[in-house]
């Protein structure tokens, strides 16, 4: 295993997947001399995005074997110092199941503000699919975009998820369209969503690299880390006839309801699971550890709940 390797090399492919990015890498026979500086400056712009402050990893390092791992993608990153601890298929399209909810808070936090009231609509309120997680929003209720996001982070409602995308996107489909637009902003070009909760569907994908970049991105929102942070949440709000409902929702994370234990020295701050049976069991989780280092890690498709946790604690392991 190598360990505290630092992540800045440049992949080609990454570099010409961002956003923006493949109008100005052109060859020097495709240009004129005029053109060779703004060419230059726009290459590093790009390459000074995925410098600063993230992790490139080559495909060399992305095949690394642990006895205790076997899921199917896996990763951890030291976030502070920009060291790689594990990485195995990170670049592998694979179903995210309810992670998709990052890339939800994600567009929340970039495009709207949370005070702003929700009204739960019908389609929101009737989610059909069997096994699907629901809040039991009704028809008519009144909700803070606040606490439909804790809602869906927390406890993880589908329910929550369609009343966002159709408030901030004016529907779930303008609403999958944000969400595509934002994680091509970000580099992570390996994705594509077509709803904000992370039901099933065959066009549906994301990779552990890719989750990496969007976590990354969310950690720097307090508000994010704090919902994450809770072991319940009780949201309040008003109902179709006006009257105050409060409902408790539990934290869908182990670590911080306490039923699964955290390695010495590592503080779980939070996360969000994923469970679908095309998925498997997915995680992707934020810790700290003595140092106040914090760690980035992600499991994508274990086959079991109790499997899952048991593999995050050993990638948690490999901390020093």
């Amino acid at each position: 295993m190598i360990k505290k390797l630092i992540c800045i090399i440049l992949s080609a492919t990454l570099l010409t997947g961002c956003s923006g990015s493949s109008d100005v890498f052109l060859s020097y026979n495709e240009t004129n001399n005029s053109n060779v500086e703004m060419e230059l400056t726009a290459k590093l712009k790009v390459a000074d995005f995925f410098a600063n402050d993230l992790c490139v990893i080559p495909d060399e390092l992305n095949h690394m074997q642990a006895n205790n791992i076997t899921a199917t993608s896996a990763l951890i990153l030291n976030t502070t110092k920009e060291e790689l601890i594990f990485a195995n298929n990170i670049y592998e399209r694979l179903y995210p199941a309810s992670l998709t909810k990052l890339v939800t808070a994600l567009v929340v936090f970039r495009n709207a503000d949370l005070s702003e009231i929700v009204t739960v609509s019908n389609n929101a309120a009737t989610i059909a699919e069997s096994g699907a997680k629901l809040c039991g929003f009704k028809e008519g209720d009144q909700i803070s975009l606040e606490a439909l996001l804790n809602s869906l982070l927390v406890y993880s409602g589908n329910d929550a998820g369609i009343a966002i995308a159709e408030h901030v996107g004016g529907s779930e489909e303008g609403f999958a369209k944000m969400m595509n637009d934002t994680v091509r902003e970000i580099g992570a070009v390996h994705s594509n969503f077509v709803n904000a909760h992370g039901l099933h569907d065959e066009n549906q994908y994301t990779t552990a690299y890719d989750l990496y970049l969007i976590f990354h991105e969310l950690i720097k929102y307090e508000a994010f880390v704090s919902i994450i942070n809770q072991v319940s949440y009780t949201a309040t709000y008003k109902d179709a006839t006006n009257q105050t409902v409060n409902k408790e929702f539990l934290n869908t994370n182990r670590y911080l309801k306490g039923t699964e234990n955290a390695p010495d020295g590592i503080t779980v701050i939070g996360g969000k699971t994923g469970t679908t049976s095309k998925a498997g069991n997915c995680l992707v989780l934020y810790s700290k550890d003595r140092n106040n280092d914090a760690f980035i890690s992600v499991i994508l498709q274990a086959d079991s709940g109790n499997s899952l946790f048991y593999q995050m604690t050993s990638l948690l392991d490999m901390i020093e």
